[in-house]
């Protein structure tokens, strides 16, 4: 029921008597304040008539049969057949078996590529689903109270008097499920605490709207920020022997909203191969630790380039190597670095100066942000040292467009820049749910063009995909940890006289892909192909249906 096909619904229910004409024009009048908001739902929410009599009459209108699904009608445990996740995602909820077959609700059956992904769920299932359709906030009050483990798990939290176990409950609980931030958000009616995990945001729980005064107290006070201040403030707390807790709090029309990001202390560092770096060792010391060279990790924020840089740096530490790192702020120490935490007194492009009078082999640079620090960085590597750093850019080949774009000359990233390496992190599949199927022919369409547009050839013969389930182990989400997809630019003298003769973006990436370079959707098939993630993973982050 998209807005092209809303009205010409209403007129239908005008001609069949089920509401009137001012009925429809108030609900019109409605629907400009709220265009989110389908016709049905407005009318149901204006009680203009028996709202089962309304969604069967919709549904008749696009071909499916209509219901006002009730907690009373759902005789199955939903989340034995679909995560939460996947049923959030589809706005779609089984409640009911018969005859091999299972009732799945929608709030919107126009949306072919919503049915399709549940179908395909229920085929693995050995069901063939009957659609049904209901109202869309009907649906979203059935899912909110379904939950997912963590949101059972925490479905007593904020009901206790005693703000301290409240707070230490929330920050706990996130631990135990792997979350790397907790959002505390004031709404106009409660607090929410949202948990993200491997890079989802899941609603937790929420607490009662008259605790907030004393969650933000406890927050600031337990975070060491000053009362009293409204306007945006940083701390950490410290109160956790395994956590350093860095808290962001940020004013809304509600109060005041904390964003708690989770840093483990003694953090284990994957190897770069565990990450998920494509190739071998010898093609990774063909990319990296040069002299006289830069290194520049690209991706958008939250993409995993810092705990790529960390791998990066153990593997390059040894004690004949002196490494120094300037980071804000050090998020995980390693031993045998030297590590600058940058400060409210300190600059990244300050903290550089310093650093080469430090005697130092390689350096880290957090982030390259302006063209001071890109100029410092360059120059590093044009006397002998090995720089590594980040970028914020969509691939690696734009690493160069966004050098020039701060005011560094061709010349001096021909002569400096050794490889650029773009990233994403997809989230990995449950190992203990997922549900091995064959790849559809659309699947298989999209591998074998994406191949053929980059002369990739992918075996497909008797290759398996997975389906995400969803069970205890991954918060019935059917996904757990998450892993990098990768691609590499080494600069090559064609490559530098590309960009040395001022050659675009596009230019460089022609000429690249007839080299050794593949963009990230190479690497993404190629995981799908191992079986650690899927296509709609993929197509999350990378786009490539």
């Amino acid at each position: 029921m998209d807005v092209r096909k809303r009205q010409p619904i209403g007129i239908e229910l005008v001609k069949r008597g089920i509401v009137t004409e001012d009925d429809i024009n108030s609900a019109l009048q409605e629907q400009r304040m709220n265009p989110n908001k389908k016709i049905g739902e407005i009318l149901n929410d204006l009680h203009v008539c028996d709202s089962q009599m309304l969604i069967e009459a919709i549904g008749e209108i696009i071909g499916v049969k209509g219901i006002v699904l009730k907690p009373s009608l759902i005789k199955i445990d939903v989340l034995n057949y679909i995560s939460l996740e996947i049923a959030r995602r589809n706005k779609a909820v089984p409640f009911d078996i018969e005859n091999g077959k299972i009732k799945v609700c929608f709030a919107d059956t126009t949306n072919t590529r919503n049915i399709d992904a549940v179908r395909l769920l229920m085929l693995n299932k050995g069901l063939v689903i009957d659609p049904y359709i209901t109202f869309g906030n009907i649906l979203d009050d059935i899912l909110k109270n379904l939950g997912g483990t963590a949101d059972r798990d925490m479905s007593k939290i904020g009901q206790d008097d005693n703000i301290t176990e409240i707070i230490d409950s929330v920050i706990k609980t996130a631990m135990e499920k792997r979350a790397s931030d907790i959002h505390i958000e004031p709404e106009r009616d409660e607090v929410r605490v949202r948990y993200r995990i491997d890079g989802e945001l899941f609603t937790a729980t929420s607490i009662p709207k008259e605790k907030q005064p004393q969650i933000i107290g406890r927050l600031k006070a337990i975070s060491n920020m000053h009362q009293e201040k409204q306007e945006s403030q940083d701390g950490r707390i410290l109160l956790y022997d395994d956590y350093n807790i860095r808290v962001s709090s940020q004013k809304n029309v509600y109060g005041e909203k904390f964003v708690l990001r989770l840093l483990k202390k003694n953090s284990n560092i994957k190897s770069i191969f565990e990450l998920g770096y494509p190739g071998t060792e010898k093609e990774l010391n063909r990319s990296i630790n040069k002299r006289n060279s830069i290194t520049i990790i690209a991706a958008p924020t939250g993409e995993g380039k810092t705990t790529t840089l960390y791998s990066f740096m153990d593997y390059l530490n040894k004690p004949e190597i002196n490494i120094t790192t300037i980071e804000d702020p050090v998020e995980i120490r390693i031993d045998g670095l030297n590590q600058i935490e940058v400060d409210a007194k300190s600059t990244f492009s300050g903290s550089l100066r310093t650093v080469l009078r430090q005697d130092p082999d390689i350096i880290l640079v957090g982030e390259i942000r302006d063209k001071e620090t890109a100029e410092i960085a360059i120059q590093s590597g044009q006397t002998g040292h090995y720089v590594l750093s980040t970028i914020h850019t969509i691939d690696a080949v734009e690493v160069i467009t966004r050098l020039r774009k701060m005011g560094v000359p061709d010349y001096d990233i021909a002569s400096t820049l050794a490889t650029a390496i773009s990233q994403r992190l997809v989230r990995k599949l449950c190992t203990h749910c997922r549900k091995e199927r064959e790849f559809t022919p659309e699947e298989k369409e999209v591998i074998e063009r994406i191949g053929k547009r980059y002369n990739v050839e992918f075996n497909l013969k008797g290759a398996k995909t997975y389906e995400a389930i969803g069970c205890d182990k991954c918060n019935n989400t059917g996904y757990y940890d998450r892993i990098g997809v990768f691609e590499i630019l080494n600069v090559t003298d064609e490559i530098k006289e590309l960009i040395m003769n001022g050659a675009s973006s596009i230019e460089i990436k022609k000429y690249a892909l007839q080299e050794d370079y593949r963009p990230l959707c190479i690497d993404g098939i190629n995981k799908v192909l191992e079986g650690i993630t899927n296509l709609d993973e993929i197509n999350r982050k990378i786009l490539i249906f």
